[in-house]
């Protein structure tokens, strides 16, 4: 659906509205756009010029890959009813799925149904979903498959839930030399391999983190984070007041594995989790593993505290490094995201 700048001041486009209202108040007004079942979500990204819109999706399943530039900045993407899962976004494109095109495959940033690399976005209230399954594709061994590859700094996410398999949630910067900051609460998080990863500066507070039951025989049969913080960033990804749960068997995942990707390998992968409810899908014994031999580990940034639940369990000190209470005071909601107060 194209819309022109003219349909949207003055009315409705197929079920995209931009509200009308009196002259005193008009401007603000007409900077919300509302998309119905049967509209596209990427439209309505794409009739927004400048900062500052609201985009309001109305109930229903979407099924469409959508993608907000960086020139969308400060804009508002929020379900129309207040429960996240009335508003479904969803597609299924996977790293190693072809572009229609012939020109490769999408790769693993590719493969988001949803993408933002606008500074000041802000989500509420609604699902992205990636529902590509490796059982269809046996075919295909790129299985990573985003459901939301986010860059920009101050991206906020409230009651979001964010569903897949492996690779969820991208976390990610917008330069190898930029320490953009997002902020996640209230939000749901499933998948198995990886599915919490990235290099941003990324707080999750009061989040629900949920691992899948899959049907392999090996353990462990994924992690829940993979940092790949920058080295010269203090502040990687925190987890706080959170909780861990499982569909899977007891201790079948580990808590995190550190990522150092081929494009910088001076990463030094960064991971705090603290007072979050782990539950026994964490194995409490070893919760750490390593992506490459090269990079163990026990020289990265790992650290828990104050943690409870059968999976938080310290049965072998050197295997969970824990914060001291001077150290916590550093690795707070606050001193993650500095002068922004989202």
């Amino acid at each position: 659906m194209t819309l022109s700048r003219r349909t949207l001041l003055t009315g409705t486009a197929g079920g995209l509205v931009a509200a009308g209202a009196a002259p005193a108040v008009a401007l603000d007004r007409r900077r919300v756009l509302h998309v119905r079942p049967g509209d596209s979500v990427q439209a309505a990204v794409d009739a927004v010029e400048d900062s500052g819109w609201t985009i309001v999706v109305h109930p229903g399943t979407y099924r469409e890959v959508v993608n907000v530039p960086a020139g969308a900045g400060e804009l508002t993407l929020r379900g129309a009813t207040g429960d996240p899962r009335d508003v479904v976004i969803v597609y299924d494109n996977a790293n190693g799925t072809q572009k229609p095109d012939g020109s490769g495959t999408y790769g693993t940033a590719g493969s988001a149904t949803f993408t933002s690399a606008a500074p000041g976005l802000t989500v509420r209230d609604l699902t992205f979903a990636n529902d590509w399954l490796r059982a269809d594709h046996p075919e295909i061994t790129g299985t990573q498959a985003v459901a939301a590859y986010v860059t920009g700094d101050r991206s906020r996410f409230s009651h979001v839930r964010l569903v897949a398999h492996q690779d969820t949630l991208f976390v990610d910067t917008s330069a190898l030399d930029a320490f953009d900051r997002q902020y996640f609460t209230h939000c749901y998080i499933e998948g198995d391999v990886d599915f919490v990863f990235g290099r941003a500066t990324a707080v999750f507070v009061d989040c629900h983190f949920h691992t899948l039951q899959r049907d392999v025989t090996f353990t462990p049969k994924g992690m829940v984070f993979a940092p790949s913080t920058a080295r010269a960033n203090p502040h990687g990804i925190l987890a706080v007041r959170s909780r861990i749960t499982s569909g899977a068997e007891n201790a079948a995942y580990k808590l995190a594995r550190p990522w150092v990707p081929s494009y910088e390998t001076t990463a030094w992968p960064s991971l705090v989790v603290r007072d979050t409810r782990i539950g026994p899908g964490i194995d409490p014994v070893a919760p750490y593993t390593n992506m490459r031999d090269a990079y163990p580990w026990q020289s990265m940034r790992f650290h828990e505290y104050r943690n409870t639940g059968s999976g938080s369990v310290i049965t072998v000190p050197e295997n969970r490094p824990q914060l001291t209470p001077a150290e916590a005071e550093l690795h707070t909601p606050a001193t993650y995201l500095g002068d922004w107060r989202p």
